[in-house]
């Protein structure tokens, strides 16, 4: 297993925001957690990230214990993450953020991701190549967003509400990205509230609420499941 999260129980100070999370990802998949807001989908992305400490429990990376390591190790070692509010470079220029994302001493082979890469994928992007990112639209930052995360050639990335407030059309497309980074060998935890999205990537799903995973299933199990989608997602 690539990515295991046991009994997770992360505090924002007292308050007891994840309670015992046990979640897997594996080499090759693309798992998805939906949860209304505020059940603690960011703070699970964030606890495995290392930017919070789970209280108790065990997250190993590899069959390695990575709870407590500081998010520039666990960065390090293969996980990518990509936060809801982006946090592009706005006074950097495309290509200068895009080369943020290459890890100190990181070795550039041919397979790994280039920049050049990235501009085969959007060329909107190589487009603005010389402009900084302050002026990019919403979709533009998202895509570079995920583009410099990559640049580190992670062996999974997280992915936290990639669609929020992007146009349908946009959408369209950044579900073909997430998938063909899938299919160049990228596992892809995603956290999303788009459920039509999820249901059209993923084959293996959790639903969070308060705290706490409440059903695990495929997505055909999930669009069966009316109670559950009624009860903790509102569709």
């Amino acid at each position: 297993m690539l990515l295991e999260l046991r009994e997770i129980n992360t505090f924002y100070g007292e308050s007891h925001i994840l309670q015992g999370i046990n979640l897997d990802v594996d080499t090759g998949e693309i798992v998805s957690i939906l949860g209304r807001n505020g059940v603690g989908k960011t703070t699970t992305l964030k606890s495995i990230i290392g930017l919070l400490i789970p209280r108790t429990g065990s997250i190993l990376f590899g069959g390695k214990e990575i709870s407590g390591l500081p998010p520039y190790e666990i960065a390090s070692i293969g996980i990518g993450y990509v936060p809801e509010d982006r946090r592009i470079f706005p006074k950097l220029t495309v290509r200068e953020n895009l080369l943020m994302g290459i890890k100190p001493g990181q070795k550039r082979e041919k397979e790994c991701w280039t920049v050049e890469k990235f501009y085969e994928y959007f060329p909107n992007l190589k487009d603005r190549d010389k402009q900084k990112g302050a002026y990019l639209s919403g979709g533009e930052q998202q895509m570079l967003t995920i583009a410099r995360t990559l640049m580190g050639n992670p062996d999974i990335l997280l992915l936290d509400e990639p669609t929020e407030g992007l146009a349908p059309k946009i959408v369209v497309r950044l579900e073909e990205v997430i998938q063909d980074i899938h299919q160049h060998g990228v596992a892809i935890l995603l956290v999303e509230q788009n459920m039509q999205a999820v249901l059209r990537l993923t084959t293996r799903l959790y639903v969070m609420s308060k705290g706490t995973i409440v059903f695990e299933g495929t997505a055909k199990e999930l669009e069966k499941g009316h109670d559950i989608r009624q009860k903790y997602l509102e569709v």
